[in-house]
């Protein structure tokens, strides 16, 4: 598959995981399972469109949201506020079409670094100005076409029933 793309965070913020799907005009919400994991924990889940945390990780319980009114077009990007330092780590983001068997399951991997604010201020540049560094990722990762999860997601979608 491709790389992971990589987010960075300070302690306390609020980041945002991309993802996108590869078709967006083929996204139907109300026949989808979309799910966050990290490693063998569920970060969040949605079925049919509907959110379906009963067996989130407690680690992310009220921590994690989507862009609902995005989602139709594509936008699988999670929101993960007061992030922790015990939350850097690899985030995949799976997505697929219920209905349609022969739909192919779309993976995403975002790797995320959380790290504590330096305890001084940043150092102004000669200029005067403190230099500001973006922490947001040059381009969004696509959804990539992975066939040998969907076993997966049946799994977990007959677990979830």
């Amino acid at each position: 598959g491709q790389p992971a793309t990589t987010c960075h965070a300070f302690l306390g913020e609020t980041v945002i995981l991309p993802c996108t799907a590869s078709s967006p005009g083929d996204v139907i919400l109300s026949s989808s399972i979309l799910y966050w994991q990290r490693t063998t924990s569920v970060v969040h889940f949605v079925y049919n469109g509907q959110d379906l945390l009963l067996h989130q990780d407690k680690h992310y319980r009220g921590r994690t949201s989507l862009f609902l009114d995005q989602m139709r077009h594509g936008n699988f990007s999670l929101k993960l506020s007061n992030v922790q330092v015990n939350d850097s780590g690899l985030y995949t983001c799976i997505y697929k079409q219920t209905g349609d068997y022969l739909s192919p399951t779309q993976k995403s991997e975002i790797e995320l670094n959380v790290s504590a604010p330096s305890s001084t201020e940043e150092a102004p540049s000669p200029s005067g100005h403190s230099q500001i560094s973006s922490r947001s990722s040059a381009a969004a990762p696509r959804l990539v076409t992975f066939p040998l999860s969907f076993h997966l997601l049946v799994t977990l979608w007959v677990w979830h029933l």
